[in-house]
């Protein structure tokens, strides 16, 4: 299985845990907060690369043009940095958040869908901010929504993002199809979702994207309980996605039902990376600002693989 994300990828993590963001009604007020406050820890840490900084400037090579230094970056850093124009550095930026009914879970006060739409705004909000052009769309078995890629779409996303219901089955494979023919300029898909389907069926689902040229980064949103499995007394349980209910003895299965799981995401990791795709697991219970530092990662390791 893929390193998990947990608060320790993150030096000096600050923010709350994510059950406690649900207590805030206005989803751009938790973006806001959220992306602020991680921008501004970035810019106090070694991390200084990841910033938002990173996104419109890299380092001064021989050869470069010296009239394209950027000497207030300069000043700050007595490192001497190349600015990099908006045509260079800008992207379309596109958000495809699974909100079936495998979604509507949680066992410690926050759902894996209301930490994808929380993940999705914190997202959104980040890339506007760089001036990316932003597009999303919200699906389960079909295209719920679908906003396409503009400077000007921030506020209708996160307006969808509040709109969202669990109610329905998921399909991977029409919607992001769908998404795919739709996208006609390439950038980055980042897909939201649990994966709550057979490994070959969602490679060949967020294969589509890839071959279309997206570059693309999947998280793989869990729950604690589905990870640890910490259900000890016999109880019934229930298929979010069928309704089907089954009596399970959690101590008669728990090593099988951990090794079923370990072996699903592992299975997803490498099929993904195989395809060029970035696959990451993130756990509900994780605050926000790790997942943040894991996606400028990855568009740190994008935006140096253009350069050369």
């Amino acid at each position: 299985m893929r390193a998990r994300i947990t608060s320790r990828t993150v030096p000096g993590t600050q923010f709350l845990d994510p059950a406690v963001l649900t207590r805030i009604g206005n989803l751009e007020l938790v973006a806001r907060y959220v992306v602020e406050g991680f921008i501004a820890g970035a810019h106090g840490s070694p991390f200084l690369g990841l910033s938002l900084d990173f996104a419109a400037h890299r380092q001064y090579q021989p050869g470069d043009d010296i009239r394209k230094i950027d000497w207030k970056v300069y000043g700050r850093t007595d490192r001497h940095y190349i600015k990099e124009y908006e045509a260079e550095t800008n992207a379309n930026v596109f958000f495809a958040i699974d909100a079936s009914r495998s979604m509507d879970y949680g066992s410690r006060g926050i759902t894996k869908l209301d930490y994808a739409r929380y993940l999705a705004a914190c997202l959104t909000y980040l890339s506007a901010s760089q001036r990316d052009r932003v597009g999303a769309a919200v699906f389960d078995d079909e295209l719920r929504e679908y906003i396409p890629p503009s400077g000007r779409h921030r506020r209708l996303i996160l307006a969808a993002l509040d709109r969202i219901v669990a109610e329905t089955a998921g399909d991977l494979t029409r919607p992001l199809i769908q998404v795919a023919e739709s996208l006609t300029r390439k950038g980055i898909v980042v897909l939201i979702s649990d994966l709550y389907a057979e490994p070959r069926t969602v490679l060949d689902s967020v294969g589509a994207l890839r071959s279309k040229g997206q570059d693309v980064i999947v998280f793989q949103i869990l729950d604690p309980a589905e990870v640890d499995f910490p259900f000890e007394a016999a109880r019934s349980f229930e298929d979010l996605e069928t309704g089907e209910r089954i009596p399970v003895k959690p101590d008669d299965m728990r090593t099988e039902y951990l090794s079923l799981v370990e072996g699903h995401v592992g299975e997803l990791s490498k099929l993904m990376v195989e395809r060029g795709i970035d696959h990451e697991l993130a756990v509900t219970s994780v605050p926000l600002d790790a997942v943040l530092f894991r996606y400028l990662s990855y568009r740190a390791r994008r935006l140096k693989g253009k350069e050369r």
